[in-house]
């Protein structure tokens, strides 16, 4: 049986943005809803904010490692395939050289690539995981940053590539508002509204409630629209099985209120608002949009109905909605049977422009490309250009009337690498993406001993096995190593790579800490620098200095304190240009030795102490 989880991550106080009014809020609120009303276990739910209470042994304290550390936890000791989780964030985003992030509260806009949280690798780990997860993103821009491009736009390419269905506050060219009246932001409000009351038994009914009510309330409150945007997944998304039984009878009345109100059709009774409160707080308006009704919906009866003033008309209705309701199962089924017959017949039409005329009788779903139309000495390789290829009977090979040359050892395995290349091409895959070279192998294990392509597809196997594991490697070099640990758990548990990849993986979560701690280090030496002054370089100097060497951000430590100290000096000299040459020489001397700029300092206090005689 799929068990329910939750991570809802809320930041306000943020160490180097604007601090947040309403999203530590927005992640209790959606916790507290799935926990009281949502079916969900307390302990499955992990609320991480500023003054959240720790998950076990664990600090919910969000920052960067504690939420992968929390990730990796509940992936290792946890978590099932085909368990259901709940990911929501209210906070910054940012989007850096194309790709988008998430900011923890020690995310900096200077350095993004180093305390941000990499969208991608956090989407590829719930990939890996299997879970049927739902991301709810109420991702704030800061306004005036170099990195507030259209964020977004990579996170909504990848929920349609890897098939992971998410929700984003806005589009990617707009802004999300949150309101101090609401208590929220715009549209964690519409979605506890919706929730709350009856949207909530699949991703498609929430969708519909959620692109007419935010934009709404956006406007009742005086803000700039923004129009929240939903990518599905591969199968129909169940928000919660325990809640469909409990309000499919209120999601019909108030879909068909919605609708109403939406196209305000005259011949159509008022019906009352499906846009109630969310909580009892004076500031939350009965009819938050002119258009709507005033009065709040009533708990409407599911057993039996309210009587009519024009009771003819109601059972004219009555008989009318049955003919109506199998009229369009009827169509329906016409359809369905429509659409079967012609993807049935498609791979005929397909097979008879592609395949040679000596074997257009072989299985209908057969798809072969030639890599040379010219006869050759050496065999002619065969690229599979569909991934479901599964059996003997989807593959025709070509005739083979040679045998393969002997070569050697490195050409062979340079021909393998080729030939491993020429086949992630045609399948339109990416050798630079860890997702890609997975979903590759994936392909071809589907190819069963004693098919014809068997060897070709174990040889493709260990290469792009091996192209995953460098490209771990160069993130972790790059010191990214989120990227670096979701790349490696990617690799197949079978293959001779795999136990060299888990030992990498456990000195990368090592350096992963150290450099986290010591980045944290050098931040707070900067957040003690004040223009102008050289003590604060002279403090700033000392904490970076705690910084151990041999461990991930020593050099960044050395950069910063060596460009301090040169900043120390140079405030030195500006004061000696004016004649300050006691002030000088005080500020020369908080130049501590061991700096770039000890030994310059040392000379321009003789000096200035000869001239201050």
């Amino acid at each position: 049986m799929a068990n329910n989880w939750a991570i809802a991550i809320g930041i306000n106080q943020y160490q180097f943005f604007q601090p947040l009014s309403c999203a530590q809020g927005d992640a209790e609120a959606v916790r507290d809803f799935l926990v009281t009303q949502g079916g969900f276990l307390p302990q499955q739910c992990l609320l991480m904010t500023e003054t959240s209470p720790p998950f076990g042994e664990r600090s919910t304290y969000p920052t960067k490692e504690n939420i992968f550390l929390l990730f990796e936890d509940l992936a290792a000791a946890c978590w099932q395939p085909q368990d259901r989780l709940w990911f929501f964030f209210s906070g910054y985003g940012v989007n850096h050289k194309g790709q988008d992030y998430l900011m923890p509260v020690e995310g900096d806009p200077n350095r993004i690539e180093e305390t941000g949280i990499e969208v991608r690798a956090l989407m590829q780990s719930l990939q890996v995981a299997a879970l049927d997860a739902l991301l709810l993103l109420d991702i704030n821009r800061a306004f005036g940053t170099h990195a507030d491009a259209r964020v977004g736009k990579e996170t909504i390419e990848l929920a349609k590539e890897l098939q992971i269905p998410i929700i984003l506050s806005c589009q990617p060219d707009e802004f999300s508002h949150e309101s101090s009246e609401l208590g929220h932001g715009f549209f964690t409000a519409a979605l506890l509204e919706a929730l709350r009351y009856g949207n909530r038994t699949n991703l498609a009914n929430l969708e519909k409630y959620l692109s007419v009510r935010t934009p709404e309330l956006c406007q009742h409150y005086w803000r700039p629209t923004q129009t929240p945007i939903t990518i599905f997944g591969s199968k129909p998304q169940v928000i919660s099985p325990q809640l469909e039984e409990k309000s499919e009878p209120r999601v019909k009345e108030l879909a068909e209120v919605a609708v109403n109100n939406t196209v305000s059709s005259p011949q159509l009774p008022s019906s009352p608002s499906p846009h109630l409160p969310i909580s009892p707080s004076p500031h939350l308006p009965i009819s938050p949009a002119p258009h709507l009704p005033s009065s709040p919906a009533p708990q409407l009866p599911i057993s039996s109905a309210p009587s009519s003033p024009h009771p003819h008309k109601r059972s004219s209705n009555n008989q009318f909605l049955p003919h109506l309701l199998l009229g369009s199962i009827a169509t329906m089924l016409l359809l369905c049977l429509i659409v079967v017959v012609l993807f049935r017949d498609r791979p005929l039409f397909k097979s008879a422009d592609i395949l040679p005329a000596s074997s257009k009788a072989a299985s209908n779903n057969t798809k072969l490309v030639k890599a040379s139309p010219k006869p050759s000495s050496t065999p002619s390789p065969i690229v599979l250009t569909q991934p479901e290829i599964q059996s003997t009977s989807q593959v025709t090979s070509f005739s083979q009337t040679q045998p393969s040359p002997q070569v050697t050892p490195s050409a062979d395995e340079s021909k393998q690498r080729n030939q491993a290349l020429l086949d992630l091409a045609k399948m339109s895959l990416s050798p630079t993406q860890a997702s890609d070279l997975r979903q590759a192998i994936n392909t071809a294990r589907k190819i069963q001993p004693g098919e014809p392509l068997y060897a070709q597809a174990q040889d493709n196997i260990k290469i792009w096995s091996r192209m995953i594991f460098d490209l771990a490697q160069d993130r972790a070099k790059q010191k990214l190593y989120a990227g670096a640990i979701s790349a490696a758990q990617l690799l197949p548990k079978d293959q001779l790579v795999y136990a060299k990849a888990q030992t990498s993986v456990q000195q990368w979560r090592l350096e992963a800490k150290q450099y986290v701690s010591n980045t944290t280090l050098i931040d707070a030496a900067v957040g003690l620098i004040r223009s102008g002054q050289a003590s604060s370089y002279n403090r700033a100097i000392e904490v970076a200095k705690k910084v151990p060497q041999g461990e991930p951000g020593f050099d960044v430590a050395q950069k910063s304190i060596d460009s301090w100290s040169e900043n120390i000096l140079q405030l030195a000299k500006t004061r000696s240009a004016r004649r300050e040459f006691k002030a000088a020489i005080a500020t020369a001397a908080l130049v501590p030795e061991g700096t770039a700029a000890y030994k310059e300092a040392q000379n321009a206090i003789a000096q200035w102490e000869k001239n201050s005689q």
